[in-house]
């Protein structure tokens, strides 16, 4: 039985640096040398593909070595489950972590890497105001309980950013550089990464990400139109930027978006069905609110009802090219059986096609006098020329477009919801994200990931696509409990909400108060859906495994402490969770209770993972509690390999965990997979 320690690579974060090696090893084997990489080898293996030029292209700042190898260093932190802050706890798929999001994603490398379909995040612009995530090299845990106010309670942030500042873009550039070197590793192979941006920083980021995820990979810079103006250089300034990336190259990927005014155009024609209302007088109220919301012609083109007030508009069948000429026939009028007018540049299809489209044995005549058969309309009077019926339903999305003009307003919607003005700074609104998450086509069990989640624009966006089109996807959101100061006027109402709904005075507490009342209102507006409106929050906080961190002044209570590998002020579910963490488990994983030998026992992904935390196992405990984790484990049955997991200092010596260790051998587990903590 391995007993793991603060030191071992299995009670950290994944390791990326030691996972490229092996990756180069396996690649490249004869360029290693007594296990340290030989780059005079290498490089002759790579031939041309290595640039030795002291002067390169690229974007180069001070600190950027230091950024690269922030990302790369291991996370000796966890994630602290809070159940009482949470909403269905049990049952929900949904995550959201309060903490630093450059720790927070280390840890998630090992049980999300390669899971998440999309990425959005809107992170801190650079305007010259405090910065908020300075990242401390060597303790980056106690770094963020300092900035979230957790010690000294002083919620310290690094000095003014202003531009006036030599350093201005290199901090924030060496903020972001880390976190989106991380975020790459949890996307999918097919995973898009979204980023609002500002003019400020675009080119600058948009040659960060090319350095990241590859040039090839760019798909778009998306302006969005936000038409609330900055004035602060003489012109109003009523755009932003969000750059698309794709995690690698080669996928053949088409980005749509609906078409404007869906909601309003269902709506309008659902009520007049409702109520009754004759075709005629319904189309009509159809094209006047087209006419009155000056739709483009890709919606106003759909201006018609079908006897199941279906929505339909008529396209043109004539040849397209005007330069050639289409195929010529016959086609006859359903009702006097005359041939109809030919275009003059002939049919768009061959008749075969064209007689696959027309149904004479569905013919159905419209109030107006016109007739419908099957996908074909045709006029009263033979001189008209045929149209092809296409339903909007059919055609209601679009190429996303590269201009992005949407009419909601974001602080607006955080303002209903939350019942106060001006409580969050600036949020994006839902329909922005919204498009976003739709233009990938997300399917049931993907998962979108926010790191810089604000007042969880992108999981209300996310739960109100759910409960429309009925799919469940999932959420992971991460947010620094930012403290809110009263003396701050930027932050005085958003700290004064927090008092009234009595909660801490952090931003973090905005965001889950907001998944709270998002969650609530969709289950009132929606009482037939049965998704899933909850969450689970996790808090950053250091190792649940105790450091030999000596106290000079009183050795003898630092050996008697030291007894206890595990710290005494943390809970049997904060152990589990690290352990799932460390052990690449996903946060959300069914975990079984069940009492062996008088001890519990989780068992946890149907067996993958066995755990028994008890405080003290006894000799003569020891072959009833191995014996029944074995019939457990046999009655699981999970179809790979089981790790084991049990408290160290609940084994009286050495012998006890050996004869443990020997019987769950016996019955067909590997010692290799049996540890104490």
């Amino acid at each position: 039985m391995k007993k793991l320690t603060a030191q071992d690579a299995e009670t950290k974060s994944t390791d990326i640096v030691a996972e490229n090696i092996e990756q180069l090893k396996a690649i490249f084997p004869e360029a290693f040398t007594e296990g340290k990489v030989d780059f005079e080898a290498l490089k002759q293996l790579l031939g041309g593909a290595v640039d030795e030029r002291d002067e390169k292209y690229g974007l180069n700042w001070h600190g950027k070595r230091r950024a690269r190898q922030l990302a790369l260093t291991p996370s000796t932190g966890t994630l602290r489950p809070c159940p009482e802050d949470s909403v269905d706890w049990d049952t929900t798929q949904n995550l959201m972590i309060e903490g630093d999001n450059l720790e927070v994603l280390k840890l998630l490398q090992r049980s999300y890497a390669g899971k998440v379909k999309l990425i959005y995040i809107d992170p801190p612009y650079n305007t010259g105001h405090d910065f908020v995530y300075p990242d401390d090299y060597r303790d980056n845990i106690k770094n963020y309980l300092e900035l979230s106010g957790q010690v000294g309670g002083d919620g310290r942030k690094l000095s003014s950013n202003t531009e006036a500042s030599g350093r201005f873009h290199t901090d924030w550039l060496n903020m972001m550089y880390p976190r989106l070197r991380l975020a790459r590793n949890l996307l999918k192979e097919d995973g898009v990464i979204f980023i609002s941006i500002d003019e400020v920083e675009h080119s600058n980021l948009r040659k960060v990400c090319d350095e990241i995820f590859g040039e090839e990979t760019f798909v778009e810079s998306v302006v969005w139109n936000k038409r609330i103006p900055k004035n602060d250089k003489g012109i109003g300034n009523i755009h932003e930027y969000i750059l698309i990336y794709l995690k690698t190259s080669g996928w053949e990927y088409t980005f749509t978006m609906p078409k404007e005014g869906l909601d309003d155009i269902n709506e309008l024609v659902a009520g007049l069905k409702r109520k009754g209302i004759p075709i005629p007088e319904a189309e009509t109220a159809l094209r006047k609110l087209h006419e009155k919301k000056g739709y483009d012609r890709g919606v106003t083109l759909y201006n018609n009802l079908d006897e199941n007030y279906r929505i339909w508009g008529k396209i043109n069948v004539s040849w397209p090219n005007a330069n050639t000429l289409g195929p010529r026939y016959d086609v006859l009028h359903p009702v006097s059986k005359k041939p109809v007018a030919v275009p003059d540049r002939g049919w768009r299809w061959k008749k075969e096609t064209f007689d696959s489209l027309v149904d004479y044995t569905k013919t159905y005549k419209r109030f107006d006098g016109t007739y419908m058969c099957g996908q074909i309309w045709f006029d009263s009077k033979e001189s008209t020329q045929p149209s092809l019926i296409k339903h909007l339903d059919d055609v209601d999305t679009l190429l996303l477009r590269s201009i992005l003009s949407l009419k909601s307003d974001g602080g607006i919607e955080a303002e209903e919801l939350l019942g106060e003005k001006n409580v969050a700074s600036y949020p994006k609104p839902t329909s922005l994200v919204r498009t976003l998450i739709q233009s990938v086509g997300l399917q049931d069990g993907d998962i979108i990931l926010d790191f810089f989640a604000g007042s969880g624009t992108t999981a209300h966006a996310e739960l109100e696509l759910n409960s429309e089109d009925g799919h469940s996807r999932r959420y992971i959101l991460v947010q620094l409990p930012e403290p809110l100061n009263l003396d701050n006027d930027e932050q005085k109402t958003a700290a004064q909400f927090c008092d009234r709904i009595g909660k801490p005075r952090t931003l973090a507490e905005l965001t889950k108060e907001r998944l709270r009342r998002a969650g609530k209102k969709i289950r009132e507006e929606n009482p037939m859906f049965a998704g899933d409106l909850g969450f689970r929050v996790f808090k950053l906080a250091s190792t649940n495994i105790r450091e030999w961190d000596p106290d000079r002044d009183d050795l003898p209570k630092t050996l008697q402490e030291s007894v206890e590998h595990l710290k005494t002020d943390r809970t049997e579910a904060d152990i589990l969770v690290e352990v799932l963490l460390k052990l690449g488990l996903d946060l959300t994983v069914p975990i079984e209770r069940k009492t062996i030998a008088g001890k519990t026992v989780h068992s946890i992904g149907g067996g993958t993972l066995i755990v028994c935390l008890a405080e003290k196992i006894s000799r003569d405990e020891i072959e009833p509690i191995a014996h029944g984790i074995a019939a457990r484990h046999k009655e699981l049955a999970p179809a790979g390999d089981t790790t084991v997991v049990f408290r160290d200092s609940a084994f009286t010596d050495d012998v006890a965990k050996t004869n443990l260790t020997a019987i769950l051998v016996q019955n067909g587990f590997s010692s290799k997979r049996i540890h104490s903590l």
